[in-house]
């Protein structure tokens, strides 16, 4: 059982890291995006809850926790915008990496709002993920003259942050099961980006292609409902360093497909960094863990 647990979860993860890719094919605004794959995923985890599994949404659970979970799906609806963006201004892996900024981002704000000690080692380990940011970033060699891929830079680090938030939101959602958070925050992303979009875009000139559908109908069926649903229901069957290390397959698959599909080159400078800000935050997690 443990075994399938850890396989569902492995695929969970390199399905994450692939949405990058599409992204890059799918000739559609980043907010009509992330539109679609809140509704599409929302639907879907209803079907399979409702239907499959035969299981009712908790309305005392969602009740109790209604104001963090609709001020979570939101951030996580902007989230989507501000990586998908990133992806169009840098490749695919600075953007990915610059998102897996998020747990450092958690680790500095911990004393903060949860009290919670900020140890030598953490301490550290920002200090390396911070050196390995600069690093992907490519100031170092370019400066700033590169504004495309300084804008997908700071578009990345923007969807860190949000995401940041969110996980430090989730520390405040108490005795829900894990489908009914999912539904309630992928469909309160789906009611928040809805009015953005339609005050932002103009979506009669926009030209919904027998692809671009099919590419909506992937990201949202694939990457948010199937693979959050392997997510969810993988981990409670792995204990939390193994989640802690598979997660880093979600980076190292965007990695290594936009070398290989896209023909990116992250560099010398660029691979160092990426050592830098995955290991760090590995590390970190790892040495909580064992503590």
């Amino acid at each position: 059982m443990r075994d399938h647990a850890k396989q569902f979860y492995i695929l969970a993860m390199s399905i994450f890291g692939t949405i990058g890719i599409f992204r890059r094919y799918i000739p559609l605004p980043s907010s009509v995006l992330a539109l679609a794959r809140g509704t599409i995923g929302t639907l879907f985890l209803l079907f399979l809850l409702l239907v499959i599994k035969r299981q009712r949404l908790s309305a005392e659970a969602i009740s109790r926790n209604f104001k963090f979970l609709v001020i979570s799906g939101a951030l996580i609806g902007f989230n989507w915008i501000l990586l998908f963006e990133a992806y169009q201004y840098t490749t695919v892996a600075t953007a990915t990496l610059c998102y897996y900024m998020a747990p450092v981002l958690v680790i500095m704000a911990s004393p903060f709002f949860f009290q919670e000690k900020l140890t030598p080692c953490k301490a550290i380990c920002v200090a390396v993920a911070l050196a390995g940011m600069v690093l992907v970033s490519g100031v170092l060699q370019s400066g700033f003259g590169g504004i495309q891929e300084l804008r997908g830079v700071l578009l990345g680090l923007s969807a860190a942050l949000m995401y940041a938030i969110v996980v430090i939101l989730n520390k405040f959602i108490h005795h829900i099961s894990a489908y009914d958070k999912t539904i309630m925050q992928l469909g309160a992303a789906a009611l928040v980006v809805l009015p953005y979009t339609l005050l932002t875009e103009d979506l009669t000139a926009i030209t919904f292609t027998p692809f671009a559908v099919v590419m909506l109908l992937v990201v949202g069926i694939l990457h948010t409902g199937i693979a959050y649903a392997l997510y969810f229901g993988s981990m409670d069957g792995l204990e939390a360093q193994t989640i802690a290390l598979f997660s880093y397959m979600d980076p190292v698959v965007a990695i290594l497909l936009s070398a290989a599909l896209l023909h990116e080159d992250i560099g010398l400078w660029g691979a160092l960094g990426a050592v830098l800000i995955l290991g760090s935050t590995l590390v970190s997690e790892l040495w909580e863990e064992k503590k």
